[in-house]
């Protein structure tokens, strides 16, 4: 009978332990979301851990560019967990174009999140701007009132990736020298602004999606026109629901119509010139 060595032993147990650890992985679907993180910052605001674990720093162009404001703080922001608005209460906004640079070191497939909300303005068209990531365009002429509203959160998702010493982003190629800029660029309406932002390893189906709009909600759906209600003429063509919609019998008594013609004040002049002219005949036929 073979004897079992303790070398051998001490081997399967080695081996035994691997495979449990690549199975706890697997079955944990790799790193957390906090770990794919590799750079976060609250912007205008102090160091914040979000509910996904996120660690935010604080802002490091305070007291270097632009200016901090928390005047969001006064108001709820929706869409956002309540212990997460700070991340969208606070913003840092400049009179002229500014960004961050962010340390990329291993190549990959990346996601940049930007964060927004307006709390200022409470209409559109008051403040427009770009976004720009190592000089590409990554955002066109954002309106964050028009796009969801006032004190409301908005994620900007950006996907890109880096390889072999090149920046690939919304089809778009240039070199890549270690530095991620993202900036936000000075436009027409107002100064440019961010409230946070995150870069993160993965694809957008990792990034977590804020709350549903309410304004979405309870959107009605559009109304069914059933198709004995519409008026079909003689040769059995349709006509559009528009012009079906004119042609429904309202309900309750006809309007007069305003513009009908009177014809009982044109008759009065005649019976007037009637009256004058048949006296005046018959003195005429006495002489």
């Amino acid at each position: 009978m073979r004897r079992v060595t303790m070398p051998g032993v001490g081997w399967l147990v080695v081996a035994v332990l691997s495979l449990l650890i690549e199975l706890c992985r697997t079955e944990g679907g790799g790193p957390s979301l906090a770990e794919r993180v590799i750079w976060a910052v609250n912007s205008g605001g102090e160091a914040h851990t979000d509910a996904d674990g996120i660690h935010y720093k604080k802002d490091p162009l305070e007291g270097k560019v632009g200016k901090a404001s928390d005047y969001g703080m006064r108001l709820p922001i929706l869409r956002s967990n309540p212990e997460d608005q700070i991340l969208y209460q606070t913003e840092r906004y400049n009179e002229d174009t500014f960004g961050y640079e962010v340390p990329i070191r291993e190549e990959g497939e990346y996601i940049l999140v930007m964060k927004f909300a307006e709390v200022y303005f409470a209409q559109s068209q008051q403040k427009v701007f770009d976004v720009r990531l190592n000089g590409h365009t990554v955002v066109k002429d954002l309106d964050i009132f028009e796009r969801v509203g006032h004190s409301t959160a908005h994620d900007e998702i950006v996907a890109f990736s880096i390889k072999r010493g090149k920046l690939s982003v919304q089809r778009e190629v240039s070199t890549f020298n270690g530095k991620l800029t993202v900036e936000f660029v000075k436009g027409y309406y107002d100064n440019p602004k961010v409230c946070g932002l995150y870069v993160m390893k993965g694809t957008l189906e990792d990034v977590p999606k804020l709350q549903p709009h309410p304004g979405m909600l309870d959107k009605p759906e559009p109304e069914e026109i059933d198709e004995e209600d519409l008026d079909l003429p003689d040769d059995g063509s349709r006509k559009s629901p528009s012009a079906a919609s004119k042609n429904r019998v309202q309900s309750g008594p006809r309007t007069p119509n305003p513009y009908a013609a009177d014809n009982s004040s044109l008759m009065f002049p005649i019976l007037v010139a009637f009256g004058v002219f048949i006296p005046t005949l018959f003195c005429l036929c006495r002489l």
